[in-house]
């Protein structure tokens, strides 16, 4: 099984926690993974990040705590995007979804009629220092 990128920053993270959010991170491509993960630590999350839909199903089937999934809309393989968060969402009735795309270019247009409480942003929104809303957003509307 190829590695996934797992891990904390604890110097970066604020102490005395005994609860932290969850946020499953899964793209294709590392660079990106990396850039959104550390964006997510540096609000005082656990990241744990994976580069195939399989992967990122392991983990949600293994029971370990995710309280959102951040799901590049480019993830292809054998669980792409759309069929990823459909899966997710039938093993996670309560999980709140966040799937990154560009508009112009996004591989499943699907995405959206299958999962319609799915957050959907652009890409350049996790750059540009719209993390922490982000996720606010994401977490404010988390089914009880």
């Amino acid at each position: 099984m190829p590695s996934a990128d797992v891990g904390t920053a604890s110097s970066l993270l604020p102490q005395g926690n005994c609860y932290r959010i969850q946020v499953l991170v899964v793209g294709r491509h590392k660079r990106w993974r990396d850039e959104v993960a550390v964006q997510v630590r540096l609000l005082g999350y656990q990241v744990t990040a994976c580069d195939r839909g399989v992967d990122a199903m392991t983990v949600l089937a293994l029971g370990l705590p995710v309280d959102v999934m951040v799901v590049d809309s480019g993830l292809q393989g054998g669980l792409c995007c759309a069929q990823l968060a459909v899966e997710a969402r039938t093993l996670r009735p309560g999980l709140r979804i966040v799937l990154a795309g560009d508009a112009l270019d996004d591989p499943e247009p699907e995405a959206p009629a299958q999962i319609p409480d799915a957050l959907r942003v652009r890409h350049d929104q996790f750059q540009s220092g719209m993390v922490a809303t982000l996720m606010r957003e994401a977490l404010g509307d988390r089914a009880a």
